[in-house]
């Protein structure tokens, strides 16, 4: 059987009649009508023989006589009407005059149309033509129903049919993709029950109250929502919801993955947010993790600390290995901040060049002081040769230490400055160790390899 895609690009063949009579005068008489209409044709005297015929040449109409020797009319009919591969073949009854019953059985068989003999040649004409261009429609119909539903089993996006009440009454097979789940399972189940909060309760509240605009707002059209799997993993996707054409009682689903989009977004949020040389966070995320972590220091009332660490005589380092070794150089002292800063609230950044800093929320200045120092050693004991240090023979840094306990009268730029002013403090008393400020304080040194 030709594909129903290709039978639309196929050329217009002319239309087949079967004609079924055994009086000669009657077969040749219709035979002549139909051939001057243009159409080919097919005789059969015989009820067996005719419906031969029809299995094998599969003719656009049939005019079948009620009598005949073998069968008659009416039991070639339910034969024709019972097999999947003629029941579609419109069958006219020819049948003498007055034979009311005749008809009357005819059309309960199936057939399509009756015509009284004797017949006529322009009645005979327009009723065969009326029956072919219902044929055509219906065979039209067909092959665009069949066309759509290849198109719909062959979508890569899930496709549903949600009743008015939320439950789905029709799904594509690759919804079952989608949903991890077979088609026969999710026929009847309510969509809201598939998702996670909040869009479960905005659908559930949606098909309760389609008028309502605030639920309607939330729900028509696209939206990105979490689907449950039946494992208990959520999978995100976009789902789009949208009334049928023309019946507002089914709702028109489609599924769209976005889990390659997902991770994209994931990943490239991820490199804005790291350093690409240490693989730690750049500025840009400490600007942004500062400016959380100040907002709720001010709510809680509790200090925020900063150390801010610059390796000393960088430059030099640079100069006499090569510029290969000062990135393996500061991604060594990168490993060595981030294993320090283990909290969520913690966090180790490059901010630029050979600075550092680590941001500890919920920390006192003497326990910020403390941690300074501790990653001032451990950066002293990776150990790595530094020709041009003038404090020492292996690669030091000289940390500054700031701690406040924020209002909303101070101005977030403060902790920072105070940080950075200690680390130039100590820069200035000769590198290689810690100094803190504190709010309404003096500098002090912790501790370090020189004393200032």
């Amino acid at each position: 059987m030709m594909h129903p895609a290709l039978a639309l690009a196929a050329p217009a063949r002319q239309s087949a009649i079967l004609i079924v009579d055994d009086a000669p005068d009657s077969v040749g008489l219709l035979q002549d009508m139909m051939r001057q209409q243009g159409y080919q044709t097919f005789v059969a005297g015989t009820g067996k023989r005719a419906l031969d015929i029809a299995l094998r040449v599969q003719p656009d109409l049939i005019l079948l006589d009620v009598r005949l020797p073998d069968l008659d009319g009416l039991e070639i009919c339910r034969r024709l009407k019972r097999a999947p591969d003629t029941a579609h073949i419109p069958v006219i009854f020819i049948t003498e005059c007055g034979e009311t019953d005749d008809v009357v059985a005819g059309f309960d068989t199936g057939a399509a149309d009756y015509i009284a003999k004797p017949v006529r040649m322009a009645e005979v004409c327009a009723r065969v033509r009326a029956q072919l261009r219902l044929r055509s429609s219906s065979d039209s119909q067909k092959q665009q129903a069949e066309r759509l539903q290849l198109v719909v089993d062959g979508m890569d996006e899930g496709l549903m049919l949600v009743d008015a009440s939320g439950c789905i009454a029709f799904a594509n097979p690759a919804s079952e993709g989608f949903l991890a789940q077979p088609r026969s399972l999710l026929v009847g189940r309510p969509l809201c029950d598939l998702l996670e909060p909040p869009a479960a309760h905005d659908y559930a509240a949606f098909f309760a109250n389609p008028s309502d605009e605030h639920a309607a707002a939330r729900c028509r059209g696209t939206r990105e929502v979490l689907l449950r799997q039946p494992d208990g993993a959520l999978r995100a996707i976009d789902l789009g919801l949208s009334p049928m054409a023309g019946d507002e009682t089914l709702f028109v689903i489609l599924l769209h993955d976005i889990t390659h989009h997902k991770q994209s977004e994931t990943a490239l949020q991820h490199a804005a947010l790291v350093d690409p040389l240490t693989r730690i966070a750049n500025r840009r995320h400490f600007d942004a993790f500062l400016e959380k972590e100040w907002q709720r220091a001010i709510r809680n009332g509790q200090p925020l600390s900063l150390i801010v660490i610059d390796v000393d005589h960088f430059k030099g380092y640079n100069d006499s290995l090569g510029h290969a070794a000062g990135d393996t150089c500061l991604q060594a002292i990168a490993e060595a901040l981030q294993s320090h800063a283990m909290r969520p609230t913690d966090l180790a950044a490059r901010y630029g060049g050979e600075e550092f800093v680590v941001l500890l929320a919920d920390t006192s200045a003497a326990n910020a002081a403390s941690l300074g120092e501790t990653i001032r050693a451990h950066i002293e004991r990776l150990a790595m040769p530094n020709p041009r240090a003038e404090c020492a023979s292996v690669v030091t840094a000289s940390v500054g230490v700031a701690c406040i306990v924020p209002t909303l009268f101070d101005d977030l730029r403060s902790l920072f400055i105070s940080a950075d002013r200690a680390m130039y403090e100590a820069k200035a008393r000769g590198r290689n160790q810690v100094v803190m400020l504190q709010a309404g304080t003096t500098l002090d040194t912790v501790r370090g390899g020189r004393a200032p």
